[in-house]
């Protein structure tokens, strides 16, 4: 069903110049019908709830896997009309992640860029990533920060990285400090269903939270279908096609099934995070 909750395009040809020239565009503007994002929470809080004792609420990555009622979000025309405008009419979900900070003690997370992850999976590597506010998120409660241009630097989204406390952060790597300027940082303050949306080699973090607020985000990201799935990454990871045509000749995954029996080979190798 078209999109009549807003108008199209959903981003000015401003905003996308905005999002190529910096890597990141942050909109405070709602994403989903007010309905459709209530249904969207409640169903995470559900997720939340019967998470397995002692798994921490940062790593609920790649959940539609086995949850294929959240194709009824990742296929929105609302989210969808997002990242046409930067993405091209033909669309790919490539993957999704709640990354939910606890209040008082949820991880920080390591200066890092998402391609670093994703570097035998994608060619060529043009993803973009709707980061959808659950809870508010601000700076005290350990908000994204991002570092303006760092997508367009000569690592291209391959920095190097160094090893941090595993213990601490949701990552246990982090950028080596000489190839980050944070003073450069934006933080990306949002309430709930507000966005931001980040190319997929910018340098991003955050800090740990430590208020008593919780922070959760609903990362969903997409790719054009002429971006191939490369096929060593087809053994431990699905893409799925969101709208238009297949670009590149590859198959995609059936958002009306559950991949449990993939899933767990997937963290059986040590796919997990990203």
């Amino acid at each position: 069903m078209a999109n009549t909750f807003f108008p199209k395009p959903r981003l000015s040809t401003a905003q996308v110049e905005v999002y190529n020239h910096e890597g990141y565009l942050i909109s405070h503007h709602d994403v989903l019908p007010p309905d459709k994002f209530s249904g969207l929470k409640t169903h995470f809080e559900k997720k939340l709830a019967a998470l397995p004792d002692g798994s921490r609420p940062e790593g609920m990555d790649v959940p539609h896997f086995t949850d294929p009622a959240l194709f009824e979000w990742l296929f929105a025309d609302e989210v969808l009309d997002l990242v046409e405008p930067i993405l091209g009419s033909d669309l790919a979900l490539f993957s999704s992640h709640f990354i939910c900070k606890p209040k008082g003690d949820g991880r920080r997370v390591p200066w890092h860029e998402d391609s670093a992850y994703w570097k035998e999976m994608l060619e060529p590597m043009e993803v973009a990533t709707i980061w959808l506010a659950i809870d508010p998120s601000t700076l005290i409660n350990g908000c994204m920060q991002v570092i303006p241009r760092s997508h367009n630097t000569g690592r291209q989204g391959f920095s190097d990285y160094d090893p941090v406390d595993a213990s601490k952060n949701v990552f246990p790597t982090e950028i080596t400090k000489t190839q980050r300027d944070e003073d450069r940082a934006v933080a990306c303050e949002l309430e709930p269903n507000q966005c931001s949306i980040h190319d997929g080699r910018i340098i991003h973090g955050s800090k740990a939270n430590t208020s008593n607020i919780r922070r959760c985000g609903y990362t969903m990201r997409y790719i054009s279908t002429a971006t191939k799935l490369r096929e060593r990454a087809q053994e431990y990871h699905k893409i799925y096609l969101a709208r238009g045509r297949d670009l590149a000749n590859q198959s995609y995954a059936d958002p009306t099934e559950s991949y449990g029996d993939f899933l767990q080979h997937r963290l059986k190798i040590g796919k997990r995070g990203h």
